[in-house]
């Protein structure tokens, strides 16, 4: 189900995009209310996600609290902003692009079936701190406890992911007929290709770069490097899921770092929270929505707290096809000054375009480990 999900949900988007009309009216509006539910229970559950991953995240991190977790995990958070900073000044870039959208008249827009809303709690950052904090406390005064508490929400929130994957494609469905009654779909067609191709060529670049700087410039070993990771990276494009490609990351990071055994350990510590890809993917495509909303793009001040939020929500990513955005929205929201028509927009160019975000993020993760090994045989850092 996992490899075939991105060719099922480019099916599904490309599907409504030509025949999205033949659908009657009804039954358009049925398919986008259930969307809409499936929204609003997701956005609903977010907090307690978000705490239940980072607590886990945190009692780990206390069990195994020695030098070395924490330096990755501080690489982690630098690697992080420094890409999300980067993409600042992309995102400046693309908001000088003409990409202003002809928004539908709000009266000829489709409208949902019946409205199911639940509260907005906005207990977001709270659940951020409140999982770090009692998940380290914890796993310090009550190692044993916390662990076995760590591990059953990480098994209820597997399962509901699991159970997630499976409506994706229902979830994806009517926010595409929507767009596509809205006229939006064209028009993100038409204006977007240019930021697509802007965010790879960001993406990818700087990735690059880092593997060249791991290899002292040299660029015969930085070609090797490359080279050995293309399977992973190819295996994150098919499966758009860092952590099912993580076997093949790690077999090559052993043959691209000096110390093989780092890459067991810094490849499954950061699969899910070392994300390149989506550190420049995520701001570049709020600049454009920004823009295309007649909405001012914000200042450095603004961006960078709008950056320690989206660092630290690194750590509670959803692992399933798309999931590096839903945990956004309240931030992009909160931030950014997001409605809720531009968070539907980025969440579907997001997933349209998880395929190569995935990919970057898998190469991007190799990499990391490349410069973590260089970082410790410099520095003959140690565990202890």
């Amino acid at each position: 189900m996992l490899k075939k999900m991105p060719f099922l949900l480019l099916a599904i988007l490309i599907g409504i995009f030509f025949l999205g009309h033949f659908i009657p009216a009804q039954s358009q509006s049925f398919l986008f209310a259930v969307s809409n539910t499936i929204k609003e229970i997701l956005i609903f559950v977010l907090p307690l996600i978000i705490f239940c991953l980072l607590f886990k995240t945190a009692v780990t991190l206390a069990k195994q609290a020695s030098k070395l977790i924490v330096f990755i995990l501080l690489a982690v958070c630098l690697s992080n902003f420094i890409s999300t900073m980067l993409s600042y000044q992309v995102g400046l870039l693309v908001y000088q692009f003409d990409i202003a959208l002809n928004l539908p008249d709000p009266t000829q827009s489709l409208n949902a079936a019946w409205n199911f809303v639940l509260p907005k709690l906005n207990l977001n950052q709270y659940a951020m701190f409140s999982g770090i904090i009692l998940g380290i406390l914890g796993g310090m005064a009550q190692p044993k406890m916390s662990h076995k508490i760590a591990e059953l929400f990480d098994k209820y929130v597997h399962l509901f992911l699991r159970g997630f994957i499976y409506i994706l494609p229902i979830f994806i469905l009517g926010f595409a007929i929507k767009l596509t009654h809205d006229g939006l779909m064209a028009e993100i067609v038409q204006h977007y290709r240019k930021i697509f191709i802007v965010i790879a060529v960001a993406q990818f670049s700087y990735i690059l770069f880092i593997y060249l700087l791991a290899n002292n410039f040299r660029l015969k070993k930085w070609l090797n490097s490359v080279r050995y990771m293309l399977s992973a990276t190819i295996s994150g494009f098919s499966t758009m899921s860092s952590a099912a490609s993580m076997p093949l990351t790690i077999l090559a990071t052993e043959r691209n770092t000096q110390n093989p055994d780092l890459a067991k350990s810094v490849i499954p510590a950061t699969v899910n929270i070392h994300l390149i890809g989506d550190c420049f993917a995520i701001p570049i495509l709020a600049f454009a929505i920004l823009k295309s909303f007649g909405l001012d793009e914000p200042s450095l001040v603004q961006y960078v707290v709008f950056a320690l939020y989206f660092v630290l929500a690194k750590f509670s990513v959803a692992a399933v096809p798309g999931g590096g955005i839903y945990v956004m929205l309240p931030i992009l929201e909160q931030q950014l000054g997001f409605s809720g028509q531009m968070s539907t927009i980025i969440t579907a160019l997001y997933i349209l375009f998880d395929p190569v975000i995935t990919s970057a993020n898998v190469l991007g993760n190799g990499g990391f480990a490349m410069l973590i090994d260089r970082a410790l045989t410099q520095f003959k850092f140690k565990k202890c």
